[in-house]
């Protein structure tokens, strides 16, 4: 008799904590990233009033009669599993398409959330603004002027530095890719009665000192009179300064020196693509390969050096390769262009803008028109992701049967997609629960009826004698 009542009560507590989970997982259905939770019921200890008797000659097996006595909670689950997406348009808002998890520094712990409502806090971390966790992943280095990212190496807080600087860069190299027109034109007789059978281009582009000055680099291309495929080009920066720049180009380790040759002379097959070129002093290119000259001129914004003359920068001028078309000079029968005309240096720049890829690598945007990695938002993955503690905040901790955390990049072993721009939406499923509600409020009523079941025939019991 008291066996059903204990197991009504074990039934009444154990659907009531199935009904707390109801509850938390309603209240969390616009919770960010939440994962909601499922309870399992499983029977308890059983009292054997026969044991089980095994067949004879004379009489068969005899079954084991036992009466349980109640109910508990198997397990609480939680379960990852991937949630709808909103889009938000904010740049720091991330969601994970896949397995993983992003990682929190709390004041030194690690905490692992599917919850990617991130900003970016008065000293450029990023950081969850609802508690002040730190977003953790890698800082790219420069070296040489390029940006490295080490994603072997610990990681550590990431920091966005808007409104950072960067530097200017002299420029190192020019590529030319400009075509020249094939076709003589026929002008006009001259006063002698020859004809002059004779073009010119002209192309500029802009580059910069270690300042970030800019300057003009102009290349005057003029057909080499009474031949068809070579053309001389003179060489000049800032040809419009009442100083002269002393702009100097030639084969060699350096540029020639202030006062050497400005010019050259390029040749080019009958196929229309480039075949050598011929500095001032006679200095020949090789036949095969790329085609560079170093080129100088003076700085006259620097100041001077020690001896008193002026500084000079030098860059080289890439003219394309031997009998290539792409990226390269050419002689065509088509009009002359500069199209396609790129140099290396910039000047400096502020960070305006930044964006983050489905790989999570932040790349800045500067108003120099350069961009630039600053970092890596990293990843972590667990072998049983189903064991991780919920610890508040929309956060997980590892446990002892979470497995230790895999870091590394999103899209790498077996880790999801980030998708910027985006938040990952709760996984409550609103049907199901109230489906659930109802199965458990059945379950909880049933309990309760084999209480006062069991309380009635206790007391026909105690009525027995009067």
């Amino acid at each position: 008799m008291m066996r059903s009542l204990f197991s009504g009560v074990s039934g009444l507590q154990n659907h009531q904590t199935r009904m707390d989970v109801i509850g938390n997982n309603i209240a969390n259905i616009n919770t960010t990233g939440f994962k909601r939770n499922r309870v399992g019921f499983q029977d308890i200890l059983y009292q054997q009033l026969q044991g089980a008797a095994r067949p004879t000659e004379d009489l068969g097996g005899v079954n084991p009669k036992e009466v349980g006595l109640g109910m508990s909670i198997a397990s609480i689950d939680t379960l990852h599993i991937q949630g709808s997406l909103q889009a938000t348009n904010n740049p720091t808002d991330l969601a994970i398409v896949g397995n993983g998890f992003f990682i929190l520094d709390d004041s030194g712990t690690q905490l692992f959330t599917r919850a990617g409502a991130f900003s970016v806090d008065s000293g450029g971390l990023m950081v969850n603004p609802a508690n002040g966790m730190k977003v953790q992943g890698w800082m790219s280095r420069d070296i040489d002027g390029v940006s490295v990212m080490d994603v072997s190496s610990p990681i550590s807080d990431l920091t966005i530095p808007v409104g950072g600087k960067d530097p200017a860069k002299a420029t190192t190299m020019v590529q030319f890719a400009c075509n020249l027109d094939k076709r003589i034109p026929e002008l006009p007789e001259n006063p002698t009665g020859a004809q002059i059978r004779d073009s010119t281009w002209s192309t500029t582009i802009d580059i910069f000192d270690s300042f970030g000055d800019k300057h003009i680099l102009q290349v005057q291309f003029t057909r080499v009179p009474g031949t068809a495929n070579s053309w001389n080009a003179a060489v000049n920066v800032d040809p419009q300064n009442a100083t002269p720049t002393n702009t100097t180009i030639g084969f060699g380790a350096e540029a020639p020196a202030a006062g050497g040759p400005t010019t050259f002379v390029v040749n080019f097959s009958n196929n229309g693509t480039l075949l050598s070129a011929e500095d001032g002093a006679g200095n020949v290119s090789g036949g095969t390969g790329r085609v560079q000259m170093n080129a100088a001129f003076d700085v006259q914004t620097a100041a001077a050096n020690e001896d008193g003359t002026p500084v000079r920068q030098e860059f080289v001028l890439n003219l394309g390769t031997v009998g290539g078309f792409v990226n390269s000079l050419t002689q065509y029968a088509e009009s002359s262009s500069s199209k396609a005309v790129e140099q290396d240096g910039r000047t400096m720049g502020y960070l305006e803008n930044f964006k983050i890829d489905q790989s999570g690598v932040i790349t800045g945007i500067y108003t120099n028109g350069t961009t630039r990695t600053i970092g890596q938002v990293a990843m972590a993955s667990f072998p049983n992701q189903g064991g991780l503690e919920k610890s508040g905040d929309n956060t997980f901790r590892v446990s002892n049967n979470s497995g230790l955390a895999n870091i590394g990049p999103s899209g790498i072993a077996g880790k999801g997609k980030i998708v910027a721009g985006t938040l990952e939406m709760s996984n409550v499923d609103m049907a199901d629960q109230f489906v659930d509600m109802i199965v458990t409020q059945r379950g909880f009523q049933a309990n309760s009826k084999t209480i006062q079941t069991a309380d009635q025939l206790l007391q026909e019991l105690l009525t027995l004698k009067r």
